[in-house]
Order: C-alpha cells, then sequence, then structure tokens
C-alpha cells in the first residue's frame, strides 16, 4: 500500500494512492498518525479509504512528503559511494578501515524535508551543489537496543530519499571533525508517497537485501544507477545500531546512504579527478527512481544571497579579567 499526502486548495489532506486517484484518510489522519498506529492498523485504515471516494490527480494536486519524521538519520552503507566521495572532499583515496566497523551516520535537518516535486534553492555561498539517490525506511514502532530481527519487524516503509549536498561548504566544515551541518541541512527530498514494508518484502535477495534498481539523472541524461541491495549493511542492522542504548521511535526516517555508481556528483568528481559533471546549476532537474517505490523530480532554484559568515575574531589567551 501507497500513502500520501498533498495540498490541494489550501487543504493539506493524506491518504492512499489507488488507482483511481488519492483516497483521502477520514478525519485529517496524518500519515505519521498512522505509522504510529502500526502497520496492521494502518493497511486497515488504508482498505477502508479505498472503498471510499478518490480525488483525481491533476494540476491542483501538490505532493508534499508522505510524512514529517521527526528525526531523519543519514547512513553512509554504500561502499562504492564511501571511496569517490572521500577522494573528493578531503582529497585522500580509499575507505577508512573503521567503515567497516560499524554503520555511520548523522543526524540532518527535518524542517528542511520537501516534497518529491518541488523546487529546491541552491544553499547560500554554495558553488558546488550535489544530489545524493537513497531510500529511506520509516519506523512503524518504538524500541531501544533492538536486534535486528526486532529491527526488521519495526520497519512500516520505505520512501525515496535526495539528500541535497553543498560540498564546498561540506569540505570546510568537516575538517573540524564535527561531521556536516551546513553542508548538508538545506533541503532533503521524500516521496512520492511511503510505500508499506509488506509490498517489497517479497524483492530481497538471497542475503535478504533489497534488491531494487535505482536510477539518477540531470536533465534528461542517466548520471548514475546502482541496485539497493549493494548496501554494506540491511535497513533491519542500521536500525538496530541507531537503537543501540538509546531510543528510536515510530516515524523515525533512517536513509540508507547514497547509492554507488554515480549515486552522486562528487562520488564521480573524486574518481575522474575533475567537476564532471559539472555540478548543479539553476534550471538543472534531478530525477530518481527507486524500482518499487517511485520518482522524485525535483528544479534547482536560485537561493538567497546573503552576506559572507563573519570569521572569527583572534582571541588572546589572557587569563586575567582586565580592569
Amino acid at each position: 500500500m501507497r500513502f500520501a499526502t498533498w495540498e490541494s486548495d489550501g487543504r493539506v489532506r493524506a491518504g492512499v494512492v489507488g488507482d483511481a486517484g488519492l483516497h483521502p484518510l477520514p478525519g485529517g489522519t496524518t500519515v505519521l498518525e498512522l505509522v504510529r498506529a502500526g502497520l496492521p492498523a494502518a493497511l486497515q485504515a488504508g482498505a477502508d479509504a479505498l472503498d471510499g471516494p478518490a480525488v483525481p490527480r491533476d494540476e491542483r494536486i501538490r505532493l508534499l512528503a508522505p510524512l514529517a519524521p521527526p528525526t531523519l538519520r543519514d547512513c553512509v552503507a554504500f561502499e562504492e559511494h564511501v571511496e569517490g566521495v572521500r577522494k573528493s572532499i578531503d582529497g585522500v583515496g580509499g575507505i577508512p578501515p573503521e567503515w567497516y566497523e560499524a554503520p555511520a551516520f548523522y543526524f540532518t535537518n527535518p524542517y528542511a524535508v520537501v516534497g518529491p516535486y518541488d523546487d529546491v534553492p541552491v544553499p547560500p555561498g554554495s558553488r558546488r551543489f550535489d544530489f545524493e539517490l537513497e531510500v529511506a525506511a520509516v519506523l512503524g514502532r518504538d524500541g531501544a537496543s533492538l536486534t535486528a530481527e526486532q529491527a526488521r519487524e519495526c520497519i512500516f516503509g520505505y520512501t525515496v530519499m535526495n539528500d541535497w549536498s553543498a560540498r564546498d561548504l561540506q569540505a570546510r566544515e568537516m575538517k573540524v571533525n564535527l561531521g556536516p551541518a551546513k553542508g548538508k541541512d538545506s533541503a532533503t527530498t521524500l516521496g512520492p508517497w511511503l510505500v508499506t514494508a509488506d509490498e517489497l518484502d517479497g524483492r530481497r535477495d538471497d542475503d535478504g537485501f533489497l534488491a531494487l534498481e535505482m536510477r539518477v539523472a540531470v536533465n534528461g541524461v542517466e548520471v548514475g544507477q546502482d541496485l539497493l541491495s549493494n548496501m554494506g549493511w540491511p535497513f533491519e542492522e542500521l536500525i538496530a545500531y541507531a537503537s543501540r542504548g538509546t531510543l528510536v521511535r515510530a516515524g523515525d526516517a533512517i536513509g540508507s546512504g547514497t547509492c554507488g555508481n554515480g549515486g552522486c556528483l562528487a562520488e564521480l568528481w573524486g574518481r575522474r579527478g575533475e567537476l564532471d559533471p559539472p555540478p548543479l546549476r539553476p534550471g538543472d532537474v534531478v530525477e530518481m527512481t527507486v524500482e518499487g517505490i517511485g520518482t522524485l523530480r525535483n528544479r534547482v532554484v536560485p537561493g538567497r544571497d546573503l552576506p559572507p559568515v563573519r570569521a572569527a575574531r583572534p582571541r588572546p589567551r589572557a587569563r586575567k579579567r582586565q580592569a
């Protein structure tokens, strides 16, 4: 089942995607509320909604991100991506041995989530704007210190994710060893809907990974293609690690990290030693498709023209207060 959120005539509604269009959920129920009710209850609510009237998908409908996740973790689970981007960002080739020891992730900005067809502004001051093709899993239960088996039962569904990245800002701030900040927090696209886990479980390979094809194109020219099953860890292990010694909650989203083989421009820049293809510019259209889930299509637009950031002032090391 596919759950969506949309805006029409100034009103935001949530519902189920059907052949006839979008079937609203009753009583103003949100997708996040549905997720927190659990997958069995959500499937029943969705089935009931499909028996009701549908809203046609036309120009009056603006699809939004399927839900507003309270937290949004982004992992880095594709070995090929790490190898290329590391060379592009810090000039060092290879993969750090620490990557193999445990899944790495960071928290990104849940307030910057945008819809599957929204325009995306270039972050202020960036000249190396990039996309990142990912899939995000959305949790349907609370849990702490989960096993991988328990985590798999917690997954409500999946959505396509584009982790937009200002590579020049990211390269500077990661030298401070605190991870990405303004290089990553301007926009994250989720959508076009949230596909329930039961729809995709039959697409697992012999190792238990979801074998879904992932593709990304810029202005109609394909840049990258990979399989989701090339992750170093399956989603249940990413979630189990995220819950290790702490709490994860229903509605939280956990990104796979960017796929390899051109899942972002920076990977190709690192491998080729030049900005080929070039960074994203206003007017570029980025289209991402993940088999079994759907397609995102976002146009890059100019960002705000803000003054430069002021540098820190030199600080003396005086230990006494001036009179």
